[in-house]
């Protein structure tokens, strides 16, 4: 029997804190909380405590699911040091595979030096196809072989630039469907990532990528139904989509990007398409200027519960009231502090690190503020984001908007909204809730201290357990 397939066994959870409160028993049954209290009477399978909190599971509120679990084969270029690191980290790539195979790599970042192109790549790997993503996610690079495989001859998208000379450059911008369709879609193994993101104590996930369809979604839903992929899931499109039983549907994604903004009529109008598919909509937002058009449109179109501003890397003083006053709702990375804050310092203008990544001046204006990976771009342990938000420190321990930090309890609840509210009322360990739960090892207290990943003893989904720390491992259901 498979975590998501049919009613869970009663299952005893002895000595507990639950709400602050020690040595309680939780009995789930049907997959939820069927009552709390001392010294329940029972049978079944139980698991001890042994005083550890129990508190609702977290749920990742953005990330991209088939990029994430895809990194583990890619070539990592985050951490690289310029051309020559990124040259050298590919040519060991090529090196391990023969002749003609595909190599992936991603989180490249340009920085001081000119963008890569098609001529580049070949001189890294001139006997294998290669494609090379940008950090931002916007952008892939590729070499002349895989160029060739793409193209097959006939007339390039739009997406696909062209030089002063009519050519290809290797660059595509916003191309993933239409690389997709010309690649063809292997998924790539969830478990491996189910199982890690199971670890952390992660019940569910919001996949928000705007190129999911019918057979992304296909693909999700089957790995949710057969144990692979455990958590619970919603998923975002950038179209209409019939979400596969057991999947929840969630807002409509609208990707912004500054440099190639859309008329503003036409991101009115594509709002008004996503109320008449019964849907909010997430609007990415990495920039002030992104923030502003997104703004501009909800004001013209009317902003409704669930919809969403995804990031707000940048959230100038003056948009913070009017996110509140329009009711939208925050999904940021606070991770991002810590794992890219060095650089941003070097690289965004003094007059905007108090802008970055906003989350206490959020908090105060009412702004519903939800946190998130956005894994693969950043890593998915949501208890280092957790701390991140603590101590807006960066790698380099320099400090980001020291004024943006939050308390440990605070920065523990942007995890523990809903799907459908993320940032707003708190799921709690109750009776007649769902039995997604994340049990720590220490009580809550001390757990809020330390906020890290090895206090998580065990993780439940719909009543099973599907990790516990003491088997090492996901538990195989």
């Amino acid at each position: 029997m498979r975590p998501t397939e049919g009613a869970a066994a009663a299952l005893i959870l002895r000595d507990v804190e639950v709400a602050g409160r020690g040595g309680l028993d939780v009995r789930i049954e049907g997959g939820r909380v069927a009552a709390i209290g001392p010294r329940l009477a029972g049978r079944g399978a139980e698991l001890d405590g042994r005083g550890g909190a129990l508190i609702p599971g977290l749920i990742d509120h953005h990330i991209h699911i088939l990029a994430t679990a895809a990194r583990a084969d890619s070539v990592a270029l985050e951490t690289a040091r310029g051309l020559a690191d990124v040259a050298a980290r590919i040519g060991a790539a090529a090196a391990r595979r023969p002749a003609g195979a595909w190599i992936r790599a991603v989180g490249y970042h340009e920085g001081a030096e000119p963008l890569l192109d098609a001529m580049a790549l070949d001189r890294m790997a001139p006997r294998h196809p290669l494609r090379v993503q940008h950090r931002s996610g916007s952008l892939w690079i590729l070499n002349s072989r895989a160029l060739g495989a793409v193209l097959r001859g006939e007339p390039a998208p739009a997406c696909v630039e062209r030089g002063d000379d009519g050519r290809p450059t290797g660059r595509i911008w916003r191309g993933d469907a239409w690389l997709g369709e010309r690649l063809g879609r292997t998924p790539p193994p969830l478990a491996p990532l189910g199982a890690r993101l199971a670890a952390y104590g992660v019940t569910g996930l919001t996949d928000t990528s705007a190129n999911t369809d019918a057979e992304a979604a296909a693909i999700l839903a089957a790995a949710h139904a057969n144990g692979d992929l455990p958590q619970r899931l919603m998923l975002m499109s950038g179209g209409d989509l019939e979400p596969p039983p057991g999947v929840r549907l969630g807002p409509v994604k609208v990707l912004l990007d500054e440099a190639r903004l859309p008329d503003l009529d036409a991101l009115v109008a594509r709002i008004a398409e996503a109320r008449d598919w019964g849907r909010g909509v997430a609007m990415h937002c990495a920039t002030a200027t992104e923030l502003a058009f997104a703004l501009a449109a909800f004001e013209a179109a009317g902003a409704r519960p669930g919809d969403r501003i995804e990031h707000g890397s940048v959230i100038a003083p003056e948009a913070v009231p009017q996110i509140a006053r329009l009711g939208l709702t925050v999904v940021t990375q606070p991770g991002f502090v810590a794992e890219r804050g060095d650089r941003y310092l070097a690289e965004v203008p003094v007059g905007d690190h108090d802008n970055l990544y906003r989350l206490a001046s959020l908090k105060r204006a009412g702004v519903r503020l939800a946190a998130s990976s956005d894994a693969p771009y950043g890593e998915p342990d949501p208890w280092t984001a957790m701390r991140a938000a603590v101590s807006r420190r960066t790698a380099s321990g320099a400090a980001v908007g020291e004024g943006e930090t939050l308390a440990p309890a605070a920065a523990l609840s942007l995890y523990l909204g809903g799907f459908a509210r993320p940032g707003g009322r708190r799921r709690r360990v109750a009776v007649g809730a769902r039995a997604d739960l994340c049990l720590l090892s220490v009580p809550r207290a001390e757990a809020l201290r330390m906020l890290d990943t090895e206090l998580v003893a065990a993780t439940l989904v719909d009543g099973r357990v599907v990790f516990e720390r003491a088997a090492g491992r996901a538990v195989a259901a």
